[in-house]
C-alpha cells in the first residue's frame, strides 16, 4: 500500500499510480483512525521524504511500525523511471516561494532606488523570513501561496473518503 502524503494539488500534478492520497494535515489529526485501515506493508511517499518521515514516526506512534519511507521521494522514483500519473500541472511550491521572494526583494530595491528608499526595508523583512523560514524548517509564504487559487486542487479528501478507499485493506 503506497500512502501520498502532499498537498492536492501535488497529488494532482503526479503521483504514484494505485497510491492513496493522505494529506500528511488529515493524516496527523486522525492517526489512529487511518492506521488502523491501513495494510501492514505501507510505504509512505511525498515530494522529498521530509514529510513522509513525518507521518511515519506518527504512525509508528499509533502502533504501524512496519511503514517505510520511499527514499528520495516521488521526484527519485519518477528519475528512477518509476511509472507516474500526471495531471494538471502547477509550478512546485518551493519554486513559487523563490519567484515570489525573489521578485519581492527585486521590487523593494528598485522601488527603494527610484520612489523612496525606505522600500529596501522590505528587502530586510523578506530576507529575514527566509532566515527564519530555514531555521524552523517552515514555511508562512508557502502556506499563504498555497490558499491561492492555482494552487487549490480540484477535490481535497475528507476523512471519511480516505477510510472508505482503506477500508478493503483492513
Amino acid at each position: 500500500m503506497i500512502i501520498d502524503v502532499r498537498d492536492g494539488s501535488e497529488f494532482e500534478t503526479r503521483h504514484i499510480p494505485g497510491s492513496y492520497h493522505v494529506p500528511l494535515h488529515l493524516l496527523k489529526e486522525h492517526t489512529e483512525e487511518f492506521a488502523a485501515q491501513m495494510a501492514l506493508r505501507v510505504v509512505l511517499v511525498c515530494q522529498s521524504g521530509r514529510r513522509a518521515e513525518e507521518a511515519r514516526k506518527n504512525l509508528d506512534a499509533a502502533g504501524l511500525s512496519g511503514a517505510r519511507v520511499l527514499t528520495g521521494g516521488v521526484a527519485s522514483y519518477a528519475a528512477a523511471g518509476g511509472d507516474i500519473t500526471s495531471g494538471r500541472s502547477t509550478w512546485a511550491m518551493d519554486r513559487q516561494v523563490r519567484m515570489t521572494a525573489g521578485s519581492l526583494v527585486l521590487a523593494s530595491v528598485l522601488a527603494g532606488r527610484f520612489i523612496h528608499p525606505q522600500f529596501r526595508l522590505l528587502a530586510g523583512v523578506i530576507g529575514a523570513g527566509l532566515t527564519v523560514s530555514a531555521a524552523t524548517n517552515s514555511c508562512t509564504l508557502g502556506r499563504i501561496l498555497s490558499w491561492m487559487p492555482w494552487n487549490r486542487p480540484v477535490s481535497e479528501p475528507t476523512k471519511s473518503d480516505i477510510l472508505a478507499q482503506l477500508a478493503p485493506h483492513a
